[in-house]
């Protein structure tokens, strides 16, 4: 129909304007009006409700955190305290004039700014210039300025002044998610509280009350589906929730969660978990065929894999911090048992070094595979499970240590090449060679590794020599070392460094470009910044 706006799901709050239906998002409809409704915050809660019972206010805080775990919310409830007519309390009493106010964002003596589009010395002269006088309707001048690392040098040192001799009546409430960047001489004149990302089993729980008092029908794994995506965040795990409600059609379940999140499926990732205990190397290709049947991303799959092998290193270290309700936690058991900690720990380390490694292979497929295959590779021998009938054979990826080796070394995983070349105490010429070498197989007697054309030249017998008999004693034991040449993946350990060194580079480039007064500079002088001239801090 022309004009109107139809909407049948009844999870949001409803005003009709002009014959329109205009809903109100869950994010704003339940954002906590109080200390004791704000989840997650509980040790910065705890020091704001103390000041306020004693009535020991610092003139200006500093709330610092990733982004939607409640730095503006807190800072409206502190507003309220301030200036509730019931009197200064940690708990205002949400009905009065100032607080309904405050709720409404229409309170005349609060103010809030966002710095991100309000950078100039201007903006805040103006600002403090409005703050000199008393309040017109509260208690207190409240100001409120998201992003606050934002403002220019000039905007700063203008703050710094009224930071230094507040009036009485002034309350300074700074957010930023990134207080590094704040002037050294304004963080020293705020009192810093640091909001933590809200754990998942929070956000799922806070979640499952918000939709059964909608009225809505959810499945339990579709909100921990949520919860692990908002990655701390309540603001992006509601605004996630509106889209699942949204996408299922009123109701929230496992299986549209999955499809609008483009999640990997956990039962991929414990597919190929079963398979590298089985040793299943056939099993582990054609879960990834599967994959990329499905267009899922590897890029994904990776992250979730780092994050499903931390979940049974907690299992297994520390049981009670995975949920006896959790969903997935039987599976988890299950799986937690066929791997040894050390194990958790080198795959854990391999699957990030894949993430890393993608944008660097020939495709996501190949970038995956070949993480899943050294997965394979340096999986301990003593740890695996008979490969079903017809697998492959394949190699002995770990050598059998000689009794002689310390037993710190025998009771962790193999190291990775990266890490192995320096513990080697290789110089010289032996060294370029190992750092320009990569990995391809090793087993109780031999090591094989190939290097590329370009640095044949390290190749020289007295070279292999020295790095043969550093690997001899390392491992304890005779061992056959070949070398040949041919095409690298990119993960040697000159690469890798490499790839480190280009990475804070680029990192120091621009901590540069977004300093304030490098920003000034550009836009009031129409500076340049030489790119080479900037050097990372050693």
């Amino acid at each position: 129909m022309a004009g109107r706006l139809q909407y049948n799901a009844t999870h949001h709050s409803r005003l009709t304007t002009h014959g329109f239906v205009v809903t109100q998002v869950l994010a704003r409809k339940w954002r906590p009006k109080t200390f004791s409704e704000l989840a997650g915050q509980e040790h910065v809660v705890r020091a704001l409700e103390n000041a306020l019972r004693q009535q020991r206010l610092h003139h200006a805080y500093l709330l610092t955190g990733t982004r939607g775990v409640g730095k503006t919310t807190l800072a409206r409830i502190v507003a309220k305290a301030l200036n509730c007519e019931t009197g200064v309390s940690e708990k205002p009493c949400g009905q009065c004039g100032a607080c309904v106010e405050i709720d409404a964002g229409r309170f005349v003596d609060l103010m809030e700014l966002d710095a991100a589009s309000n950078t100039q010395v201007d903006n805040m002269r103006e600002l403090l210039e409005n703050a000199l006088y008393a309040p017109t309707a509260g208690r207190y001048k409240v100001y409120i300025i998201d992003e606050v690392h934002m403002l220019s040098r000039s905007a700063f040192n203008a703050m710094l002044k009224t930071l230094e001799e507040p009036p009485a009546h002034i309350q300074f409430i700074l957010a930023t998610t990134e207080p590094q960047k704040i002037p050294v001489t304004v963080l020293s004149r705020c009192m810093q509280f640091n909001l933590k990302q809200i754990p998942q089993q929070q956000i799922r729980d806070r979640l499952q009350v918000i939709l059964e008092a909608e009225n809505v029908r959810y499945e339990v794994p579709g909100l921990v589906l949520l919860a692990r995506a908002a990655q701390g965040s309540l603001r992006d795990a509601l605004s996630l929730l509106d889209q699942a409600i949204a996408h299922g059609g009123g109701e929230v379940t496992q299986a549209s969660v999955h499809e609008m999140l483009g999640v990997v499926s956990q039962d991929y990732l414990y597919s190929i978990l079963r398979a590298l205990a089985a040793r299943d190397a056939p099993a582990l290709i054609a879960e990834a065929e599967r994959m990329a049947a499905r267009s899922l991303s590897f890029d994904g799959a990776l992250q979730d894999l780092g994050s499903l092998l931390h979940r049974l290193a907690l299992l297994q270290t520390v049981p009670e911090a995975i949920a006896e309700d959790d969903p997935d936690r039987a599976a988890l058991e299950e799986l937690a048992r066929q791997f040894d900690a050390d194990e958790l720990q080198l795959y854990y380390q391999i699957a990030l070094q894949g993430r890393g490694d993608l944008g660097l292979a020939p495709d996501e497929y190949a970038g995956f595979t070949m993480t899943l295959m050294r997965l394979l590779a340096f999986a301990p021998a003593e740890h695996a499970t008979a490969a079903p009938a017809g697998a492959r054979a394949e190699r002995e990826p770990a050598p059998v240590r000689a009794p002689a080796v310390p037993e710190s070394k025998k009771n962790r995983a193999e190291p990775a090449w990266l890490e192995l070349v320096e513990e080697l105490g290789l110089t010289g010429m032996a060294r370029m060679l190992a750092q320009h070498c990569e990995l391809v197989a090793r087993d109780s007697s031999h090591v094989e590794l190939v290097i590329a054309q370009a640095h044949q030249h390290l190749l020289d017998k007295p070279y292999q020599d020295r790095l043969k008999a550093a690997l001899e004693q390392y491992f304890g034991g005779s061992l056959r070392l070949v070398i040949r040449l041919g095409d690298s993946a990119g993960d040697t350990p000159a690469a890798a460094a490499d790839r480190e060194k280009r990475r804070r580079q680029a990192q120091a480039i621009a901590a540069v470009e977004q300093d304030p007064f490098v920003r000034e500079l550009v836009e009031n002088f129409d500076a340049r910044v030489v790119e080479s001239s900037i050097k990372p801090v050693q």
